[in-house]
């Protein structure tokens, strides 16, 4: 069976390749994402999960130890390695596993430092989440002032350092992100047929879009009653 090997290209980048001469075998991160999405639209979601823990595990052992490296985005099977990284550290965020996530996120930062994936919005989400405030501030700086993530973050991790909501942020979340402000204040997120049929054309709405990204994230605002609190209230 072939083995995963690091080739270096002439931009200063590595691409995962096989060695088809070597014993011994590593699995197909492009195989192995591939059935992890098929098993979890069977609905096999522990093993979907734990597919791609194996892979990043496999990633951890491909990558020098004493080195950074850059993966080469534009090859395939490298691409397919990143997207498996992204998708295992979105795997711990939803459940909570701040560390793990975070650990995973830094890593496919460190391998895609033009963050393909915008790794640095989920990233952001866990530093509040863990109280990594420092650590917040300085890839807040990585997200676009254009993505309602931004306000958000910002909204929100003010109030978990002040107890208050800046005003400023406040207002332009009201202004320029009002179908996520609408979104954020609302009694009921429903997973209705409107939302379903949205979601899933070429073109969603930004009221879908908004409640995609409630729903996405909607773990952490359960155990942050009194931000949304303060939202309804402001």
């Amino acid at each position: 069976m072939a083995k995963n090997l690091l080739n270096p290209t002439a931009h200063q980048t590595f691409r995962i390749v096989h060695d088809k001469e070597a014993k011994g075998g590593d699995l197909n991160f492009g195989a192995e994402l591939a059935r992890s999405r098929k098993a979890e639209t069977e609905n096999r979601f522990e093993e979907a999960c734990n597919i791609r823990f194996a892979a990043v595990q496999a990633l951890v052992d491909l990558l020098p130890e004493d080195e950074n490296v850059e993966l080469d985005w534009d090859d395939a099977p490298t691409q397919e390695a990143l997207v498996l990284l992204y998708c295992s550290a979105v795997d711990f965020f939803l459940v909570g596993d701040w560390e793990m996530c975070a650990a995973q996120l830094e890593m496919l930062l460190d391998l895609d430092s033009e963050d393909h994936l915008e790794a640095s919005v989920q990233l952001a989400y866990t530093y509040v989440a863990m109280g990594e405030y420092d650590s917040f501030d300085e890839v807040i700086n990585d997200i676009s002032d254009k993505t309602p993530d931004r306000t958000l973050l910002l909204l929100w991790s003010d109030f978990l350092r002040t107890g208050r909501l800046p005003e400023g942020e406040l207002q332009r979340f009201k202004r320029n992100f009002a179908p996520w402000w609408k979104e954020w204040t609302a009694e009921e997120h429903r997973v209705n047929d409107w939302y379903l049929s949205q979601i899933a054309s070429e073109r969603p709405s930004k009221e879908a879009l908004a409640r995609e990204l409630w729903i996405q994230t909607e773990h952490i605002w359960a155990t942050n009653t009194p931000f949304i609190e303060a939202l309804r209230q402001g």
